[in-house]
């Protein structure tokens, strides 16, 4: 990928009882166009007795994104979601003033031997509707836009690129995309991305110049206009960015906002228990402790 800004290497994280591999934010580039926050899920075989639970947990200010490869998670929600998602579709939830939410392995997958395998994003959201109401939508696979030149086959996840629009409703310039390489190749999308741009290897080799590049690794550029790198036959990217905000986002916990304030208050919420609750999942995921 040309005029490469940041090479990073995905760094391990966890979830519950679920290991992940964190992608944003680094110490040296804390978000890419208005995405802050990406992990690598597996891929992981569970055992019959072993699953993803991630109790109700809440979110402010923000966009989450979930995209599996393989596997299937069970999301419920305190706005009265309760949803499957498997492979190749997507679940949108927008956070905005508060929501809570819940993440579980299947019922009918919980006493089986089982594969997980995705990403989670959150995606921030505009100042303006930092404190929009809480919504969910689902976007099953058949409805992403997908379509192959020569050289690859490609998927719109979310946004706007190549003159597509995808049906997952964002509330930002952004795009995420899939590039699934059949043979070795230049893939020159020059003048088709905007703003900064991440690009994430799940499979493969792409070079840029002399350099190449492997799995687990995320190259980031601040200027994706100029997007072109060579790619090895078999190799899986996504690219995802777009426009940043021109204010600052902090993060701290499950939280993102345009003040520490905000983020302080929420926290406070949490503890006192006056977020709204989940239906059907009457669990609880405490606040962390500070860090010393």
């Amino acid at each position: 990928m040309s005029n490469i800004d940041f090479i990073l290497e995905e760094k391990a994280a966890d979830i519950g009882n679920f290991l992940v591999g964190r992608l944003l934010p680094f110490r040296q580039k804390r978000s890419i166009g208005p995405f802050v926050f990406i992990d690598h899920m597996g891929p992981a075989c569970l055992a019959d007795h072993e699953n993803l639970d991630v109790g109700p947990h809440p979110h402010i200010g923000l966009s989450t994104l979930t995209y599996l490869f393989d596997g299937a998670i069970f999301h419920r929600d305190s706005i009265g979601t309760a949803m499957e998602i498997t492979p190749g579709a997507v679940n949108w939830m927008t956070a905005g003033k508060g929501v809570v939410h819940s993440e579980r392995t299947p019922e009918h997958l919980r006493t089986r031997d089982k594969y997980m395998h995705g990403l989670q994003i959150w995606v921030a959201l505009p100042k303006e509707l930092e404190f929009m109401d809480p919504e969910f939508h689902h976007t099953e696979a058949k409805d992403i836009p997908a379509w192959e030149d020569e050289n690859a086959n490609y998927k719109l996840i979310a946004g706007e690129a190549f003159g597509r629009k995808s049906p997952v409703p964002v509330y930002s310039r952004l795009y995420m995309l899939e590039i699934k390489a059949k043979h070795d190749a230049v893939i020159d999308i020059r003048g088709e991305l905007y703003g900064e741009s991440g690009l994430y290897i799940l499979e493969g080799e792409i070079k840029s110049g002399e350099h190449a590049y492997g799995p687990k690794q995320i190259l980031i550029t601040k200027d994706a206009h100029l997007c072109t790198f060579e790619i090895t036959a078999g190799t899986t990217v996504y690219i995802f960015g777009g426009e940043p905000f021109p204010e600052e986002r902090f993060i701290s916990w499950n939280f993102v906002a345009t003040s520490k304030e905000i983020l302080d208050q929420a926290k406070q919420d949490w503890v006192e228990r006056k977020f709204p609750k989940v239906p059907d999942d009457d669990g609880y995921v405490p606040l962390p402790a500070p860090r010393v």
